[in-house]
């Protein structure tokens, strides 16, 4: 049985799930770019090999127009939809939003149907949500598995203000998964990768006994104090 295993030491994030993926060559970036166009979304895909405390990963970009704004999960889903993407990954990708919604919901406290995603709706997150399901199925895994996670600490800046680290919607989707803090005051854990998280992973726990084909790192953003990458 092949399976996806996914070591988040630094956490996770849409765009570091897709570096990753990228780096172990599970699909390229003319691939990847290829099916995130069917969205008919103004969406490039950039990816460059980067090096984090010593050791190399790459890095992928979504390009978007600054003028991307705050949508509401049925427009989302509608664009999923709507595109020429396989069943499969509409279903995924769909599965993931709402399970971001949901979340969304009840730490905010408003239906559903109402919540605005600012963040989370706008392009370079929709990219990042289908890309991953787009990946996954590229990668030819039967499953899905992860390590416990390192969400981070501290407080980050939002659109509803500052909110503890894990934020709220994050903490809600990574329920029962087993959760630690190394003392790094950083969100190393967003919505979006927690969703993606939420979505495709079957279960959580140290490496099983595997024979290892091939390993990549998806880089993030920042520059930690330890290797802020997606193994």
């Amino acid at each position: 049985m092949k399976i996806l295993y996914l070591d988040c030491f630094s956490g996770i994030s849409g765009d570091m799930f897709l570096g990753a993926m990228v780096d172990m060559g599970a699909i390229g970036v003319d691939a990847l770019s290829g099916e995130l166009s069917k969205l008919a979304l103004d969406i490039t895909i950039r990816a460059g090999r980067v090096n984090r405390h010593g050791l190399a990963g790459t890095k992928v970009d979504v390009i978007v127009p600054d003028t991307a704004g705050e949508r509401h999960l049925a427009e989302i889903l509608k664009v999923i939809g709507d595109s020429s993407l396989p069943g499969d990954i509409k279903a995924l990708a769909g599965d993931v939003f709402d399970r971001l919604a949901r979340a969304e919901s009840k730490v905010h406290g408003v239906p559903v149907e109402k919540v605005h995603f600012h963040e989370v709706g706008a392009l370079d997150t929709i990219a990042d949500v289908v890309g991953a399901a787009v990946c996954y199925r590229a990668s030819g895994a039967e499953a899905l598995c992860s390590s416990p996670v390192n969400v981070g600490g501290g407080f980050v800046k939002t659109s509803h203000g500052v909110l503890p680290v894990p934020a709220p919607a994050t903490l809600e989707l990574l329920k029962g998964a087993p959760l630690y803090a190394t003392g790094i005051e950083a969100e190393l854990v967003t919505p979006t990768g927690a969703a993606i998280l939420a979505g495709l992973c079957s279960g959580y726990g140290p490496m099983p006994h595997v024979c290892v084909e091939k390993t990549g790192y998806g880089a993030g953003e920042k520059d930690l104090e330890a290797p802020n990458l997606l193994r």
